[in-house]
């Protein structure tokens, strides 16, 4: 089990004033992540009121026994980037958090899905949580992906195709060539929007490049053990012939990079359309009409070549290492756009050391970035620093509400590279013309 400061200090004050004691404090890990200031020399949160949840945080923990992994720990960053980083998730394990986009680590084999505080609550007092079984699906991706099209495209694709609410009640299984040829960075991406689908989890049946990734990570087995381990991962894969309650199946030669026009991850589109009409949006009337007005948008209205006034890289959908290094390999040698503010907030402290130590944070300051600490950032806003109302922003970010970076800030959500492509251009850019235009 994971705790971030925000929810999971509610659990652990809420716990201690029950009288309840944690059940086992060596299963569950906290840190310091969705509220945490990300500038140089931070010291805590710029959050008003920000400074009780860590406060919380740290005392409960301390009292329970529980690691913690606060803001001037090197092993710091975002709950669902740094699991992986030391082996805490495994294929065949359970694993909860009481944030909604814990899916990320079904990536590895893992059964992983977001709680309350409520049951965060209960599943530290007792290490059990009562829930209904969820029906079956399975997204295959058939076929190999477009060169510059990403995990970001696959499940932008599959929320226009079949909408935000087309995976409730299901345990989705992502399948397919596209998605076995993606590296774990990838998986992790795909497996983090499966929430956005409103699936109860998602994940990916492991494989040698799960077990190489976490072969001699800090919390992983080790010695005999580990050849245990790897021999009982080896079986956890769906039969041949398996039925599910649902099948879905997509071409990956068809998806395009995919930007968002509205205010749900569903809304979205290849980057080379338009914003579709009210009867081909899947919206109600009512529905798209206020989404229109929000983002400033019209029905016809291509989305290349949209002004911006913001870009971001981060959030745990796509700040680790092979994100940075995509969208700084578009960015060297340029220059940020005038009048564009350009961020980059790695997803863990062992990102940036490891981006830094290959030159790619000069890549980002050098072009006009700012390069902050890890933490969640303006993946959302609770009141902190954020973007001003009416900032048209392109966002490697996972959702598009109404208010998620600021009062009145337009999100766009794409990949890092279209992000970065877009930064570079001053208006929403097609990632495969930056790419065509560095290889000339």
């Amino acid at each position: 089990m994971f705790l971030h400061e925000r929810t999971g200090s509610v659990a652990l004050r809420s716990l201690a004033a029950a009288g309840r004691p944690v059940r086992d404090p060596a299963r569950v890990f906290a840190v310091t992540d969705h509220i945490v200031d990300t500038l140089p020399g931070r010291t805590g949160t710029l959050v008003p009121g920000g400074d009780a949840f860590l406060a919380a945080t740290r005392e409960e923990t301390r009292a329970s026994g529980i690691r913690l992994f606060d803001v001037d720990d090197p092993d710091q960053g975002i709950v669902h980037v740094i699991s992986p980083e030391l082996g805490i998730v495994l294929p065949g394990a359970t694993l909860v958090c009481p944030d909604s986009h814990t899916c990320t680590q079904g990536a590895f084999g893992a059964l992983a899905w977001g709680i309350g505080s409520t049951e965060a609550e209960h599943a530290m007092a007792t290490g059990t949580l009562r829930m209904a079984r969820p029906k079956t699906m399975r997204v295959t991706f058939t076929g190999a992906l477009q060169s510059g099209v990403t995990a970001k495209d696959m499940i932008l694709t599959l929320l226009a195709r079949h909408g935000a609410g087309g995976g409730k009640g299901y345990a989705v299984e992502f399948a397919g060539d596209a998605v076995m040829a993606l590296d774990l960075d990838g998986r992790q991406t795909l497996c983090n929007m499966a929430t956005e689908f409103a699936a109860m989890t998602g994940f990916i049946a492991p494989d040698d490049r799960v077990f190489d990734y976490l072969k001699g990570r800090r919390f992983a087995p080790s010695g005999a053990v580990w050849v245990q381990a790897v021999t009982a991962w080896r079986a956890l894969h769906s039969d041949d012939g398996a039925t599910f309650d649902r099948d879905i199946s997509i071409d990956a030669a068809t998806i395009e990079p995919m930007v968002t026009w509205g205010t749900s991850p569903q809304s979205a589109a290849p980057i080379s359309a338009t914003v579709p009409d009210q009867a081909s949006s899947a919206l109600t009337s009512q529905g798209y009409t206020q989404a229109l007005d929000y983002i400033g948008l019209s029905p016809g209205q291509p989305l290349a070549g949209l002004p911006i006034d913001a870009a971001f890289i981060g959030s745990c959908t796509n700040a680790r290492l092979s994100d940075l290094r995509r969208a700084a390999a578009i960015i060297r040698g340029q220059q940020v756009a005038p009048g564009v503010t350009a961020i980059v907030v790695p997803g863990s402290m062992a990102v940036r050391r490891a981006a830094e130590a290959e030159g790619i944070d000069r890549i980002f300051i050098d072009a006009g970035f700012a390069w902050r600490m890890s933490g969640c950032a303006m993946c959302f806003y609770a009141g902190g620093p954020g973007f001003a109302p009416g900032t048209r922003v392109i966002s490697s970010t996972n959702r598009n509400f109404e208010g998620r970076q600021g009062p009145g800030v337009r999100t766009h959500i794409a990949s890092p590279e279209t992000v970065a492509a877009s930064a570079i251009a001053g208006v929403i850019a097609d990632p495969r013309m930056a790419r065509e235009s560095i290889a000339a």
